[in-house]
């Protein structure tokens, strides 16, 4: 029960991750004009918007697979947190020194990678005893 208790919030969280890695993956799949239009961006050449989409996907796919079975995962979820720490603070960066594209379409996206690797690290220290837990046999 206190091991179910402890991992609650990496669980939540690994979803939420997933739900942000699916949408944006798709929309970057399938419409990577669209969103480039949205942002008031520069044109950019689908091809490279549509293979780091497909990337968030199968990370998006990893999160809900993990969240179902969280033992022995820690290298994921270390993973995951330092993408989302990185791309974070890579919008950050964008925010205050490249002023490219509308404001809250790198203010947002940023926010949520923050949010979200903050509660990943979190999460991950709650629950470091099941992903870590020693292999039986």
């Amino acid at each position: 029960m206190s091991q179910n208790n402890n991992s609650t919030l990496l669980k939540t969280t690994l979803i939420i991750y997933a739900i942000v890695c699916l949408v944006y993956g798709i929309g970057f799949v399938l419409v990577p004009q669209v969103l480039v239009d949205l942002s008031g961006g520069e044109a950019a050449a689908s091809a490279w918007l549509r293979w780091p989409g497909a990337v968030l996907i199968a990370l998006g796919i990893g999160a809900i697979m993990v969240n179902r079975n969280p033992t022995h995962q820690d290298p994921f979820v270390v993973t995951v947190a330092l993408g989302t720490l990185l791309t974070g603070l890579t919008l950050l960066y964008a925010l205050f020194f490249e002023r490219a594209g509308e404001f809250w379409f790198t203010a947002v996206p940023m926010i949520i990678n923050l949010v979200i690797s903050a509660l990943l690290w979190w999460g991950r220290t709650k629950s470091t005893n099941i992903l870590n837990q020693a292999k039986e046999g």
